[in-house]
């Protein structure tokens, strides 16, 4: 199973979703195929065209959207003034769901990885009786024992090099705290502050985002809009821990146990660890699981892509457990 070809969307706009926020969406596909949108990663990543092929353009009418103040959104987090305060967990669910009533959507699949398997659960579990189907990769809860193996413990362990050029960017006496050192630049109104902080911050995530730190994915945070609403975005919601007790979306399973699913991890991925993952298979039994070896986090790889479209095709054939789906 392989991507499917490039296509362009065949409609667009900004969507006012309040608070002064616009987001940019888009539609391609099948106009009348089923509907599925994409919950992009980051907080804070914005789209990027490849995630329309992850759909049989032909079977699907597939939507993107980039969350608040990124990518083609409005404002965009690159300047320090724009302010994050309505940018949170919920902000973003009410945003889907305006942007489901706007496009006319009655149900659609949720395709969601990494921080977009968080929201897209958030707004299953807040809208259930919208979603028709999920498919979730690099399971990611936001609990704290998450945030500490990315920033603080743990995966620093198995790349001490790529920690120590991120911990090293700060003065020693600062390192005691990173994320408010680093969040600290971010909002610096000087842009030869804030614009290498979050490269340094974009890198790190960057370089665990695959077993071997893939140079050509470190490369794309050499921009610094990019990285910079990555920065800003993530590390906001880090210091919030998603705006959500710990657990929460462990806790309110019930909600979506009915929703057809399947969860897609990588087995060695070193940015949201496959443990989260089998907790949340061990919480949903009723959901699909899929360890897939050799693998590590990035939606990029190819192992993790082929297991992502085997799933959107499965659920147009009717069943999750068709198509390419390895077993448990």
């Amino acid at each position: 199973m392989s991507l499917y070809p490039p296509i362009e969307p065949y409609d667009h706009g900004l969507l006012d979703v309040g608070d002064g926020n616009e987001i940019y969406w888009e539609v391609s596909g099948n106009p009348a195929g089923r509907p599925a949108v994409v919950v992009h990663g980051g907080p804070g990543g914005g789209t990027i065209p490849v995630h329309r092929q992850q759909f049989d353009p032909s079977a699907y009418r597939i939507v993107l959207f980039d969350q608040r103040n990124c990518g083609r959104s409005r404002p965009h987090a690159r300047d320090p003034e724009v302010s994050l305060e309505h940018n949170t967990t919920w902000h973003l669910v009410a945003d889907l769901e305006k942007l489901r009533e706007h496009l006319g959507v009655d149900r659609w699949l949720l395709l969601g990885g990494s921080w977009g398997s968080t929201l897209a659960l958030a707004y299953a579990q807040t809208h259930p009786e919208r979603v028709s189907a999920m498919v979730l990769r690099g399971i990611f809860l936001l609990r704290e024992s998450e945030i500490r193996w990315a920033y603080t413990e743990g995966v620093s362990h198995l790349y001490p090099d790529h920690w120590a050029r991120f911990t090293g960017f700060l003065p020693e006496e600062e390192r005691g705290d990173l994320l408010a050192a680093y969040r600290r630049r971010f909002d610096d109104p000087d842009p030869a502050v804030r614009g290498p902080a979050a490269l340094a911050w974009a890198r790190w995530e960057a370089s665990i985002s695959s077993l071997i730190p893939d140079s050509g994915l470190i490369d794309m945070f050499a921009d610094e809009d990019l990285a910079l609403a990555f920065a800003r975005i993530e590390s906001h919601y880090v210091a919030a821990r998603g705006f959500m007790e710990e657990g929460r979306l462990l806790r309110d399973l019930d909600a979506i146990r009915h929703i057809p699913a399947v969860i897609v991890q990588g087995r060695y991925d070193m940015c949201t660890p496959p443990a989260t993952a089998w907790d949340l298979h061990q919480a949903w039994p009723e959901a699909r699981f899929v360890l897939v070896e050799g693998a590590g986090h990035s939606g990029a790889e190819p192992a993790i892509m082929n297991e992502v479209v085997g799933a959107t095709d499965a659920f147009v054939a009717g069943s999750p457990h068709e198509g390419a789906l390895s077993s448990d």
